[in-house]
């Protein structure tokens, strides 16, 4: 049984638009709003674990990361949705905000985020799945010792996510 799935956020739960912070920006992927509705309907967490690494570079503010999350939460909710939490990752290397530019345990393919939700909300990693688009959302989910970590780059999630809950039970 499937316990928690976790999301990457640009790319599978919104169309890849590059560093992505603006409201007017940001359009749902076919099947994401239907698949965490799904999720939620069934009582399996959902989980947004994602890569913010423009904090770090200076292009765009944690406080303007929590507006689109909020936003989000607001889209999903005409639909009776939720996703019940974000983790985001505001470090980078490269980045000129000194604060965030540094070596973390939470950037992706580190499992620091999944591993965090799981602590908070007592998951068991051999009960929990990962879609994400790139191979260091793949490679995360492996380090946390999920489940699975399923590759999504197109079509539509609600039908992916319906397969493998569906399939898992």
């Amino acid at each position: 049984m499937i316990q928690a799935i976790f999301f990457d956020r640009d790319g599978v739960l919104n169309e890849e638009v590059g560093y992505l912070w603006e409201v007017d920006k940001f359009k749902w992927i076919d099947g994401a709003r239907d698949a965490i509705k799904f999720c939620n309907e069934r009582g399996i967490l959902t989980i947004v674990v994602t890569n913010q690494g423009g904090i770090a570079k200076g292009l765009y503010t944690a406080r303007e990361v929590d507006a689109l999350h909020n936003f989000m939460q607001k889209s999903l909710s005409e639909i009776g949705a939720h996703i019940d939490a974000f983790y985001y990752c505001p470090h980078h290397l490269k980045g000129c905000v000194k604060e965030f530019s540094i070596e973390c345990n939470c950037r992706k393919p580190k499992p620091g985020l999944i591993l965090q939700a799981c602590k908070d909300f007592n998951i068991k990693p051999a009960q929990a799945i990962l879609f994400g688009d790139s191979e260091r959302d793949i490679l995360a989910a492996k380090a946390a010792e999920l489940m699975s970590g399923i590759f999504f780059t197109s079509g539509n999630l609600f039908e992916e996510v319906y397969k493998h809950v569906e399939g898992a039970s």
